[in-house]
């Protein structure tokens, strides 16, 4: 019976342990999370998700405070079409969120930053651009192009002069999708290095409709793999969504893809940058508890923890202060909902808005509690202590277990004393 460590993920000139860590948004994939995957000999993700928060909260910059100062005088307009990133300062924060894990690097192994294209920001293109080209510019490894199709990416992209050193990938959850970004980035020619293919069972956003649970990642990754083939195209292919454990990993890797991305695990081991108390959340959290709903105002559908804060919370739309959602009409669908909701209940203090979520002022304060369809085995993985509370674990304890289990095998920490 073969386990993970008897299989190689080839990209370049690099051979590594095929575990990707996947890029969990708002720091909750820490630079200190990836960074022990890539000393281990696998690819950490760290994320540009609101990466202006993630530098103030790491570096004591003022990038978010500057922002609503500059904007102050528009919080009570419902119209954020004059709310601007500075894009200077979007490529500072993004350089020392890098710069900071890249110089701290060490082992064989890589770091890589995953990009999203639904991250808008009242200028989709051109702050897309200038997070991807400070990402590059730092030393970043390689970059995964996610949430969206990135038909422009590449184009954006081939002005930098590491456009064809660095590592680029892009997720997926349809051969379609692949076809499409193929088709629109064949002008660069230049071929993704990788390709994350993502099934139903991931965390967060999703890239199906309400009708998920009609797919999964088997079919998906075999048709993509054998359409591949047929075109004799050589891409790597990262099977992700639902890779419980190393013997899950070992059926995706014999069915043909290249590594396996995994994240739901990684959410409650020390290095990870959720809050200890939300950890603990995860783990207490029952398969009924898990839900796929259409709160997130990207438009995607989302898997989160029914009982996390941001569910049903009316808060005021904060874009003056964050505004990552903002299309490039300054629009968000949160706001619509929320001023709907305001207008209905003239004399409510606070209000609750059940469709939609204001979903960065809940990310930044750790309250949309995202997860992976498997998030209610995570109580399997560790060990229960005195207090009714659950053990967490270190992120090399996660990755030898993915690394060298067999027979769908979950290795227990040991007992904390």
């Amino acid at each position: 019976m073969k386990c993970v460590d008897d299989f190689r993920l080839r990209l370049g000139e690099h051979e590594l342990v095929p575990i990707m860590q996947g890029g969990m948004g708002v720091d909750i994939s820490t630079a200190a999370l990836a960074l022990e995957v890539a000393r281990l000999g696998g690819i950490g993700h760290i994320s540009d998700a609101m990466v202006p928060t993630v530098a103030d909260r790491r570096f004591n910059t003022k990038y978010v405070k500057n922002k609503l100062k500059q904007y102050k005088f528009n919080v009570e307009n419902s119209d954020k079409s004059v709310v601007k990133f500075d894009l200077q300062e979007l490529a500072d924060a993004t350089r020392l969120h890098v710069r900071s894990a890249m110089d701290a690097k060490q082992g064989n192994g890589l770091i890589f930053i995953n990009c999203m294209e639904k991250l808008t920001m009242n200028a989709p293109k051109e702050t897309l651009k200038v997070r991807m080209h400070a990402a590059l510019d730092a030393g970043i490894d390689g970059i995964t192009l996610a949430a969206g199709l990135h038909l422009g990416s590449f184009a954006l992209l081939e002005d930098h002069p590491r456009f064809r050193e660095a590592k680029l990938g892009i997720i997926v959850s349809s051969v379609r999708a692949l076809q499409l970004f193929l088709k629109k980035t064949a002008r660069t020619k230049r071929l993704p290095d990788y390709v994350v293919v993502e099934g139903p069972l991931a965390g967060g956003h999703l890239g199906f409709g309400m009708d998920w649970d009609q797919y999964n990642l088997a079919d998906i990754l075999v048709e993509i793999r054998d359409w591949l083939k047929a075109e004799n195209l050589d891409i790597p292919l990262i099977a992700a969504g639902g890779v419980f454990t190393g013997s899950d990993a070992v059926r995706f890797l014999e069915m043909g893809a290249s590594g396996v991305q995994v994240a739901t695990r990684f959410t409650v081991t020390r290095e990870c940058g959720l809050p200890d108390k939300i950890k603990q959340e995860y783990f207490k959290a029952d398969e009924e508890d898990i839900e796929v709903n259409q709160l997130s105002p990207t438009g995607y559908p989302m898997r989160m923890i029914k009982q996390c804060p941001a569910i049903g919370d009316g808060i005021r739309p904060n874009c003056e202060a964050y505004g990552y959602l903002l299309d490039a009409s300054g629009s968000c669908q949160y706001i619509e909902a929320y001023n709907r909701e305001v207008a209905a209940h003239p004399d409510e203090r606070r209000i609750k808005v059940m469709d939609k979520t204001c979903l960065c002022t809940h990310m930044r304060n750790f309250d949309c509690w995202t997860c992976g369809q498997y998030t209610y085995r995570l109580k399997d993985t560790t060990v229960r202590k005195a207090d009714g509370s659950y053990q967490l674990l270190s992120a090399e304890h996660v990755f030898r277990d993915y690394q060298f289990s067999k027979d769908d095998q979950v290795a227990l920490p040991a007992a904390e004393v």
